[in-house]
């Protein structure tokens, strides 16, 4: 990687801080800047780059250090069979966290009865509004601890004959979900 140069003049901006400032000197990996807010700071080369003025980026688009990409106006044939097309459109499946935390801003006047109430009637509450809209799939996130709220809607979801249920999938979600099925045709 190569360094940049910089001048006395040139318009910095700090990588990892928000400040930026003009070069007032420049001594071999040192780079003094004058802030906006006036203040004298010294910074490695590698720790600053350079702001770019409109003017300068005319410069640059005209110089050669960019290169031009045609574009082809048709795709080959190529591309044309490789478009893979499904009558199926995946949509997402609507997740819903139960944890307490994101369900209200402040539990700390809770108990843990009160917790666990709380949490299966706002499952309860998306299990009804998915059985009335045929949603075919949810998913409740739980969480592992000590499985006190996985039993609980567990015990819940086999109550209802149009539900199925499993672990969701593990790659995504650990052991702390639940995957629900709705079945649309139950008589």
């Amino acid at each position: 990687m190569t360094m940049q140069k910089f001048n006395i003049g040139d318009r910095v901006s700090v990588l990892d801080e928000a400040i930026d400032g003009v070069v007032v000197a420049v001594q071999n990996n040192d780079v003094t800047i004058e802030t906006t807010d006036g203040f004298t700071m010294t910074y490695f080369v590698n720790e600053l780059v350079k702001i770019n003025k409109i003017n300068d980026l005319d410069s640059v688009i005209k110089s050669e250090t960019l290169h031009k990409k045609s574009i082809d106006r048709e795709p080959s044939k190529k591309q044309l069979g490789s478009i893979f097309k499904s009558d199926k459109i995946e949509k997402g499946v609507p997740e819903f966290d139960l944890h307490i935390e994101k369900l209200i801003k402040t539990f700390s006047g809770m108990n843990n009865f009160d917790i666990l109430n709380l949490q299966m009637e706002t499952a309860k509450r998306h299990i009804e509004f998915a059985l009335r809209n045929r949603i075919p799939k949810i998913v409740f996130i739980h969480g592992v601890g000590e499985g006190v709220l996985k039993a609980e809607l567990d015990f819940m979801l086999k109550r209802y004959e149009q539900i199925s249920f499993q672990d969701a999938n593990y790659q995504k979600y650990g052991l702390g979900a639940t995957e629900v099925y709705f079945k649309q045709n139950v008589k």
